[in-house]
């Protein structure tokens, strides 16, 4: 009896957790890559024309930003929250590899920029 109350409970647990997921995308210049993280299986291609490339992360999902810029770079990535609350970065992007929190969140990716230090250009 002991053993069936145990199953039972393992399989409600089980089936009521939440996944969690990792979608990756890759930055290299003006090139976007949306890929499976697992798999490595490639799901889209944009070419990026705007200031900023904007990334949906959904609710316990997990977003891997790969920025593989061929020069010594820098991008501005943004981290908007559900309550309204931001975070400006400023992360290297010649080979890097950044992960965000569980989502809900946005996350807009900035084109890439040389910079010696931080300009109020940059933090804007």
């Amino acid at each position: 009896m002991k053993k069936i109350t145990l199953s039972i409970g393992l399989v409600a647990a089980i089936l009521s957790a939440k996944a969690q997921d990792t979608s990756c995308t890759y930055f290299e210049g003006k090139d976007v890559f949306e890929f499976n993280y697992y798999t490595s299986e490639p799901i889209s291609y944009k070419l990026n024309k705007n200031r900023f490339y904007t990334i949906e992360v959904g609710d316990n999902d997990v977003l891997c930003l790969d920025l593989s810029d061929n020069k010594n770079r820098v991008r501005k990535v943004i981290t908007t929250y559900p309550d309204g609350h931001y975070k400006v970065q400023v992360l290297d992007s010649k080979n890097d590899s950044y992960y965000t929190g569980f989502g809900p969140l946005k996350v807009e990716v900035g084109r890439p920029r040389f910079m010696i230090g931080v300009s109020p250009d940059m933090m804007r």
